[in-house]
């Protein structure tokens, strides 16, 4: 348990600390126009209140990563604790304020925008339909998920086809209207429900007291398949958004759109991060607790959440915080649906006030992730082979935001570091990954370690050969 407080602490110092250093390099200006204020549309760029794009920025990005994904990567041991603390403070929470903030500077463009102004219109065409995959992708993972829970929650006749319909028409309505309609209106409620799960959690953690692994006992990978499946690079793609993700910065242009000072940046971006930071150490380590006392035999993230609940904080209290668990699947995928729509707007350069406008974009997408998921349903192969796409999809639009933020830092001569380490490490796991994973190209260790070190390389010549003709 000292690890464990050792971590949590460091995320909560990282925020103080690094957060600052890295708002200072931004440079936030507090009495530069919002678009909020510049271009409000009473259906996407609407002024509200810091404390409430806070808590929409938080749900919007917790999704099942920093809770299932916390619960998979638990079982790669302690290098788990390392790799939410240090990702989330150096890589993850940097990447969404950043992300966000380039989104305000530039009236509240959409993530592929963004890298296309930065990374050139290639890379601005490759990344809208690279985007848009994702976010149906999201959609369609994180309704599974929550309907299976719910299922169990609610007498037989309201089984999972039943919540998955529930659902979908949720996300609908979401999707389509004014974002302070619905998201604005019930996101604090389901905030409460996240945030009772986490600390409810944290607390019964101190009174349970487990006898949890310690750093210092050594980082070996405690997978019962470690023989195929390496910390590197598969635990840093399974605990996803609990470190760093790309569908974050997909999220962050529709609080910029929100957002009434850029002071409140901070808060909000690297706040929200470092928060789901907390929320994936925690479920680490309950994982872990639950790991040592049942074995790792069990492989299905809500049924540990359901017994992990139930056992600790009982029967009230266990559905409380499964309401918070579903509560954070669905509020990701509503809006991964909505940054759909504004994403596809903006490239197609369509006015969404016309809610007809919006029906043209939002039919066929919610078609696609109505066959995603019909044949995730097939059985559990199928949700898992999803999961794991959408993970590695999750960490690769990270590189490019990373990439793309690194390009910014430095056309301005300022501190650029923060984002090209970062960019460098994710280059490296995401293409290690394509080659080592079972579901890539299955390659040896060694292959795919060289070929992993060989992008790196690549991408460092790529960029001093641009920095040198760009900034000379």
């Amino acid at each position: 348990m000292f690890s464990f407080t050792l971590c949590l602490a460091a995320l909560i110092a990282g925020y103080f600390i690094y957060g600052r250093i890295v708002e200072r390099i931004f440079g936030p200006d507090a009495s530069r126009p919002t678009p909020a204020v510049t271009k409000a549309d009473g259906v996407d760029y609407i002024p509200m209140p810091t404390w409430k794009i806070f808590m929409i920025q938080f749900l919007n990005i917790a999704g099942l990563g920093p809770i299932f994904g916390a619960i998979m990567g638990a079982k790669f041991g302690t290098a788990s604790y390392l790799w939410i603390v240090l990702g989330s403070i150096f890589a993850g929470a940097t990447h969404d304020y950043l992300s966000g903030m380039l989104s305000i500077r530039h009236g509240g463009e959409s993530l592929p925008e963004i890298i296309g102004r930065y990374l050139g219109m290639t890379t601005k065409q490759v990344m809208r339909v690279f985007t848009v995959v994702l976010m149906i992708l999201v959609g369609a993972v994180f309704v599974a998920g929550p309907a299976g829970l719910l299922a169990k929650l609610t007498p037989e006749a309201l089984d999972v086809t039943f919540w998955i319909i529930a659902v979908f028409l949720y996300y609908i309505l979401a999707t389509l209207l004014p974002v302070d309609k619905i998201i604005g209106k019930i996101y604090p409620l389901f905030a409460i429900a996240l945030l009772f799960m986490a600390v409810g959690i944290l607390v019964m953690l101190y009174v349970h007291h487990p006898a949890l692994p310690e750093l210092w006992d050594g980082v070996r990978n405690t997978h019962p398949a470690a023989a195929t499946l390496p910390i590197f690079p598969i635990m840093f793609v399974s605990i996803a958004c609990g470190a760093i993700s790309g569908f974050h910065a997909t999220q962050s242009p529709m609080m910029a759109r929100c957002m009434k000072n850029e002071k409140y940046g901070r808060p909000v971006f690297y706040g929200a991060m470092i928060t789901e930071g907390i929320v994936a150490l925690i479920w680490a380590a309950a994982a872990t607790c639950f790991y040592h006392e049942n074995g790792m035999g069990e492989s299905n993230a809500s049924v540990i959440v359901d017994a992990i609940t139930k056992n600790w904080l009982g029967t009230v209290g266990g559905i409380l915080a499964i309401l918070g668990v579903i509560a954070a699947p669905i509020t990701s995928g509503d809006t991964a649906f909505r940054s759909a729509r504004l994403i596809v707007a903006d490239f197609m350069g369509l006015e969404q006030k016309s809610i007809r406008r919006r029906l043209y974009i939002c039919i066929p997408m919610f078609l696609a992730a109505v066959g995603l998921l019909l044949y995730s349903m097939k059985d559990a192969a199928g949700f898992d082979m999803i999961w794991r796409y959408f993970a590695w999809a999750n960490q690769t639009l990270s590189v490019f935001t990373l990439w793309a933020i690194t390009v910014y830092l430095a056309n301005r001569r300022k501190n650029y570091w923060i984002t090209l380490v970062p960019a460098l490490f994710m280059t490296c796991v995401c293409s290690t990954y394509l080659c080592i994973a079972p579901e890539g190209l299955q390659l040896s260790p060694g292959i795919s370690y060289g070929i992993g070190g060989a992008c790196v390389v690549g991408a460092a010549i790529w960029f001093i050969t641009w920095k040198r003709k760009a900034i000379a």
